[in-house]
Order: structure tokens, then sequence, then C-alpha cells
């Protein structure tokens, strides 16, 4: 008995190269025009992570921290017993957003208006800083709803939340919102 080879011929080839580079360029195309979106996403996570990191710490440690809001950066602050004030956390930086980025904060269904100038770890600074979130070691927080918007006219946002006793939660909003 005879067995036959079957040779894909050129045009074979040809076809399926023009497939995968078809499809390699449509995602390439689409990874492109997402990447604003999916940059205010990661930021969005982050920022609930890190929220859910120090409230984690705030129990193991059965210390008060919170977190001090500007309307493109945030820090993380520790409640300091002794002086009886807010300190920022030692060994962390402030995290400032991308100038295309602005938060957005409504504790307990009431909106803030947060300050312009970002957050600053100047230690010299004239007002000890002031959290507008507080995480607190009993595993509770302060009830709240944060926006991350694109600034830019055709920007998404992504909104964090929390009821005070579950994480923060994120989900994209509807433009225009």
């Amino acid at each position: 008995m005879l067995s036959r080879q079957h040779a894909f011929t050129l045009i074979e080839l040809l076809v399926v190269i023009v497939i995968i580079g078809s499809m390699l360029s449509l995602a390439v195309f689409s990874m492109g025009s997402a990447g604003g979106t999916r940059e205010l996403h990661n930021e969005a996570d982050r920022l609930a992570a890190v929220i859910a990191l120090q409230l984690e710490e705030a129990t193991l440690d059965n210390r008060e921290y919170g977190l001090q809001l500007s309307k493109d950066s945030y820090r993380v602050l520790a409640y300091d017993e002794p002086r009886a004030e807010w300190a920022p956390l030692a060994g962390q930086q402030t995290h400032h957003l991308p100038d295309w980025m602005q938060l957005n904060l409504k504790l307990e269904g009431t909106a803030l208006q947060l300050p312009e100038a970002s957050v600053t770890d100047d230690p010299s600074a004239k007002h000890a800083p002031v959290p507008q979130l507080l995480l607190l070691s009993s595993g509770e927080l302060s009830p709240f709803s944060l926006q991350l918007r694109d600034s830019r006219p055709t920007g998404q946002s992504y909104a964090l939340s929390s009821d005070g006793f579950s994480l923060p939660q994120t989900r994209m909003e509807q433009a225009g919102k």
C-alpha cells in the first residue's frame, strides 16, 4: 500500500501568513487605542490594593491609617498617638497621577473639594497633614466613592467605592458621568 504525502502549496502558506498578519495588526491597533483606559484601570486597581493593604495593616498593627488625597496625588498617613497627629507613613512616597488623570471624592454621599495642589512629602510643611479616608484598626474604613477620571475630552472614568465595611470595589463608569 502506498502512502500519499500531502504538502502545503505556496498559496496555502501565503493565505495563512496573511491571516496571521491581519490578526496581529488588529491586536496591535486595539492595544494602542486603549492605552489610556488601561492605564486608568491599572491606577484604580492600584489604589484599591493600597487601601486594602493598609486596612489589613491597620488591623494587624492595631493602628489607625488614613489616605490623604488631592486632585492629582495621594499618600498614606499613620496616626501618631504620642504626638496626637497624622504623619506620612515612613518609607512611602506620595503617588502622583499622570497629568491627564484626576481624583474626585465623595464621603458618605457628599462630594468633597479636593485640593488642587499635589500632596507634599515636605516635612517642613506649615500644616499637619489630614487624611480624607480613614482606615481603622477595627477593620472599618470611611464609606466613600472615589472617581479616577481621564480629563481628556474622550476620557473614561473608574470608580472605587466601599460601604465602610467591605474592601473597595472598582468599576468602569459610563462616559459623561
